[in-house]
């Protein structure tokens, strides 16, 4: 996940840069079929954007280096050219980042979204549960994330249409030995470290905040990678949704 910054922010690349690098659009992916992915959304700021995911119908869950001053959230698009009537905007109410985010670890990079209104379901547009459990991705399980991120280290724009990428677990212990992040910064238990060993995989800029989605069960948020997206030692890291993070999730979003 390269330099994971916002989408398109590069003080965001920092964080973003996802992975705790700087990359986040998908690497190696594919363009998904039209509003097959109703739960992802798009958060745009005046300088740069990042990715999300509709948790309920007034709420979205994104990364919290993805918070900016001004901002929109797009619903029920596929197409950054081509707005049909499916796509529904709105003005963002709150921000709030989990409590002990540290943009330097990458620790806690979680944060929700409130919007100004209810989004309207339906075929477009539609909640992605949250998991039941905190299960831990075992390595070798196939993920799978999606964005608007750029699709190329070259090409600094971001793709015109919805792609997603399959990209495998890779253990802690290899993802913090002197071969990939080599402790800077260390891969937590709070964190998925997922990419391919080969590279030529990842999510990179524009992709923070997505979801990380295993056996089609969402397990975390894009976070950050290293600078230059698809490396085979600088996999994408993801904040993995823990019975810690959920638990603050369902208290903030209660019933509003």
């Amino acid at each position: 996940m390269g330099a994971f910054l916002p989408l398109y922010s590069f003080a965001a690349v920092i964080l973003l840069v996802i992975h705790g690098g700087l990359c986040v659009d998908i690497i190696g992916g594919r363009e998904v079929a039209p509003h097959s992915r109703p739960f992802m959304a798009q958060i745009w700021g005046s300088n740069f954007s990042c990715g999300g995911a509709l948790i309920k119908q007034n709420w979205v869950l994104t990364a919290a280096h993805c918070q900016m001053k001004k901002g929109k959230v797009v619903l029920g698009a596929h197409s950054l050219k081509k707005h049909g009537e499916q796509i529904q905007t709105f003005r963002i109410v709150k921000q709030i980042p989990y409590p002990c985010y540290n943009d330097k670890s990458k620790e806690n990079d979680i944060m929700l979204v409130q919007l100004d209104k209810r989004a309207t379901l339906n075929a477009a547009v539609k909640l992605i549960p949250l998991p039941t459990s905190d299960d831990d991705p075992k390595p070798g399980t196939i993920c799978t994330v999606a964005g608007w991120g750029q699709t190329s280290n070259r090409l600094k724009k971001p793709s015109p249409t919805l792609r997603e990428v399959n990209i495998t677990v890779i253990s802690r212990q290899v993802c913090n030995d002197k071969r990939h992040y080599n402790g800077k910064p260390v891969i937590t238990e709070n964190m998925i470290c997922a990419g391919d060993k080969k590279g030529k995989k990842d999510s990179c800029l524009g992709d923070s905040g997505g979801p990380l989605r295993c056996n089609n069960v969402m397990r975390g948020v894009t976070s950050f990678g290293k600078s230059e997206c698809g490396r085979a030692d600088g996999p994408g890291v993801y904040t993995r949704l823990t019975k810690q993070y959920l638990q603050w999730i369902r208290t903030t979003i209660g019933g509003a």
